[in-house]
């Protein structure tokens, strides 16, 4: 059976999140609805409705005129196994001490590495994008350099693997919290396929908004893979929520992104330590308001 996915993209985050209301309600409805911010540095945000019916272009054509949205692009799907699919596509990858794949992949885990479990329903964030894998990999460089943190926190943790990756390596209090609650439950999935359930607490909150982590606060150790608009939002909490000499490793930032969001962080007392490129995307290492020295 075919399937219909209707999107489109508009510049204002409160009239996205009203089309996607709207969205919600219409009939025959949507199986899902989903709200993004375009990683492009344009400010836009895409709104996409998944139907399992041709959706009704009349009340999509009304929902776009009254959100000041741009006409919604309909495409139908066509009938497949995109898990499947994804198995073809989704290669193992390697980032550092870290050995990413998927239980079709088992056979291939190398000796003398640390392996993370992903299955393909779950590979969005699973280190194939280079902001995950520049995030596993400065970890890793982290921890050659002998750091050891006493507690760490992974902000809009998505799938979790980057909260699994800090387990793999330090046995000390973990949370990993999302704003998204579909995002903290397929970290909770994640963490139990590789038996990190109870290492790693999750959350669901708007970045430090969330008893627990204001309770664990500081933290010698802060992940966070987003986007730049949330990144330099946060450096006022980051600065509150990070260890004095702790760190705060950054990604889901455009390389063309990084000089703006390494001055934000400066100006909440933080110093740039590394600035790790991948493709077209960076990951920073920054430190708080001590003297640097390269990782």
């Amino acid at each position: 059976m075919p399937t219909y996915t209707a999107l489109t993209t508009l510049a204002d985050k409160q009239a996205a999140d009203l089309m996607a209301a709207m969205l919600e309600n219409m009939t025959p409805e949507p199986y899902g609805v989903g709200v993004f911010e375009i990683e492009d540095g344009s400010g836009l945000f895409e709104v996409g409705g998944y139907f399992l019916e041709q959706p009704d272009e009349v009340a999509l054509a009304l929902i776009a005129a009254t959100t000041y949205a741009r006409p919604f692009a309909v495409s139908e799907l066509p009938d497949k196994d995109w898990v499947a699919e994804v198995r073809r596509e989704l290669a193992p990858i390697r980032a550092g001490r870290f050995f990413l794949y998927g239980s079709h992949d088992a056979d291939k885990v190398p000796p003398n590495c640390v392996p993370m479990l992903i299955e393909a329903a779950m590979a969005f964030g699973t280190g194939h994008h280079g902001t995950t894998q520049g995030c596993l990999t400065v970890l890793d460089k982290l921890a050659n350099a002998g750091f050891m943190p006493k507690n760490v926190a992974d902000i809009g943790c998505g799938t979790a693997v980057l909260a699994m990756g800090a387990a793999k390596i330090w046995d000390v209090p973990i949370l990993a919290s999302d704003i998204d609650e579909v995002a903290t439950d397929t970290a909770i999935a994640n963490l139990t396929c590789n038996d990190l359930a109870k290492h790693v607490q999750v959350v669901t909150c708007a970045g430090f908004d969330h008893p627990q982590l204001r309770k664990e606060s500081p933290f010698d150790l802060i992940l966070a893979n987003i986007l730049k608009g949330p990144l330099i939002e946060l450096a006022p909490d980051m600065e509150k929520s990070c260890n004095y000499g702790g760190y705060v490793i950054l990604s889901g930032i455009l390389n063309e992104q990084a000089d703006e969001v390494i001055k934000g962080y400066e100006n909440h007392g933080f110093k740039k330590v590394d600035h790790l490129i991948i493709g077209e995307w960076s990951t920073l290492t920054l430190q708080r308001n001590v003297t640097i020295q390269s990782v």
